[in-house]
């Protein structure tokens, strides 16, 4: 093959490539596709897990919501649904990661406490050892926190 017909090859091959963006849509240059967006969603930006907090008999059941580009991960919100008097609980605050923090706000019925801390360290298997407590206190009581 001659020179002359590599470089006309490697041209075709240049003008026949295609270049996508995150979303998926073909768009013309390189720069294009590595740029950010203008608009980017709450779902970009948030993802859920759920957790279960057990403490002896009692068993809370927590979905919660962080922002997964952060470390420690960026607790966005999220509800302790059952299990604690009160249920549910919103979740307003507080990071995961090595170390796990909730902070939430009793959203039901009751004559509950107003709010709870949850706080506790990273341990295998995957979980969280720690204490949590109400209105302000954070080491009334231990838990064990596992993924879902």
């Amino acid at each position: 093959m001659s020179t002359q017909a590599r470089k006309s090859s490697q041209g075709q091959d240049r003008s026949a490539h295609r270049y996508l963006n995150a979303q998926g849509a073909e768009v013309k240059s390189r720069e294009e596709a590595f740029a950010t967006p203008l608009d980017l969603s709450a779902e970009a930006v948030s993802t859920a897990d759920k957790l279960e907090l057990h403490n002896g008999q009692t068993t809370f059941a927590i979905e919660v919501k962080y922002n997964p580009n952060t470390y420690p991960h960026a607790v966005t919100g999220g509800q302790i649904t059952s299990g604690i008097c009160g249920a549910p609980w919103n979740i307003t605050g507080g990071f995961i990661g090595e170390q796990i923090r909730l902070d939430a706000k009793r959203a039901g019925q009751g004559s509950c406490a107003n709010t709870i801390t949850i706080v506790g360290e990273f341990q295998n298997p995957s979980s969280y050892r720690g204490t949590y407590g109400f209105d302000g206190a954070t080491s009334s009581f231990k838990h064990t926190t596992k993924y879902q």
